[in-house]
């Protein structure tokens, strides 16, 4: 083949595989209003409840069950979130449940990374063994173990405080996070470790200033899911925590509507209180979502070891 056809070569490439490019995009805008439209119904329904959910909060009680239902209130009730919260003390459990929340999502997602180093990158006997154990107790149901730990933390005299909250997380208690710190400490080339060693790095440098920058959409997605699990969590809190001024929003949440057997609850004062209550998790995966959705993508390009 001449020089002149090499050059034209690729022109006659780019002209073939521009036809069916074209073809493509003259069927790609119907396609786009359907896939749109369907994803416009999908969002309505999840989007409904919480629509619902903020016009009850904007309610009178007494208009909450009213036949027909109307979805914008007549009245605008704008005190149902300051006296719902009042009821339950909100500001004293908020703080409760952040303290609790921060710190058990620190310890957890902090271990759960250097044990993913560790069985990522040191070779020792039993790695693998070590490995497997993580990933088979995923199988097991949390509920399994409610009852053994109940009578640890009773006899070490735990009951009744935060430790049984925030300890576990500080011992690598979510193998699911460990699992995902792994293979992302897979996909990333020894050399790098080999290079930080010649310069006099340790175990301890290498993982907080290379390993942690270069993983940080896989942290930051757990962060999101450890702090929204901590923020949300109802049994653990049920059943260590029996004062009230230790109680979580959780609890307080549930107290708002058995606390009284005898009378109804004021369900317009519930929902506002209750706005506030998943307000938190809510921001911070609004901010957070662009690190949370590329960590869990990145991991099915991960090394599969």
């Amino acid at each position: 083949m001449s020089k002149s056809e090499l050059v034209e070569a690729p022109e006659l490439v780019t002209s073939v595989a521009k036809k069916p490019r074209r073809t493509h995009l003259k069927k790609r805008p119907g396609r786009a209003v359907m896939w749109y439209a369907c994803a416009i119904v999908a969002c309505s329904t999840m989007l409904l409840p919480l629509l619902w959910m903020i016009t009850i909060s904007l309610k009178s009680n007494s208009t909450v069950f009213e036949v027909p239902p109307s979805f914008l209130p007549d009245e605008w009730v704008w005190s149902n979130f300051i006296e719902g919260p009042r009821i339950i003390k909100f500001p004293r459990l908020f703080v409760n449940t952040l303290i609790i929340s921060l710190l058990s999502t620190f310890g957890g997602v902090l271990t759960s990374m250097m044990a993913g180093y560790a069985l990522a990158r040191l070779r020792f006997k039993g790695r693998r063994v070590f490995f497997y154990i993580f990933v088979g107790s995923m199988l097991l149901p949390g509920i399994v173990g409610i009852i053994p730990l109940f009578q640890l933390f009773r006899d070490i005299g735990w009951y009744d405080t935060w430790f049984p909250l925030i300890v576990p997380a500080f011992l690598g208690g979510n193998p699911l996070f460990i699992f995902l710190a792994r293979q992302y400490f897979l996909a990333i080339p020894m050399q790098i470790d080999e290079s930080a060693k010649v310069d006099g790095a340790g175990h301890i440098r290498i993982f907080f200033s290379i390993m942690l920058p270069m993983t940080k959409p896989a942290w930051i997605a757990m962060v999101i899911m450890a702090f929204q699990g901590a923020w949300n969590d109802y049994l653990n809190p049920l059943i260590y925590l029996n004062s009230t001024d230790k109680w979580t929003l959780a609890l307080g949440m549930s107290s708002f509507v058995s606390g009284f057997a005898s009378e109804a609850p004021d369900w317009s004062k519930y929902m506002a209180t209750n706005l506030l209550y998943m307000l938190p998790p809510l921001l911070i995966f609004l901010f957070a979502q662009r690190y949370f959705i590329e960590g869990l993508s990145a991991l099915g390009n991960t090394s599969q070891k």
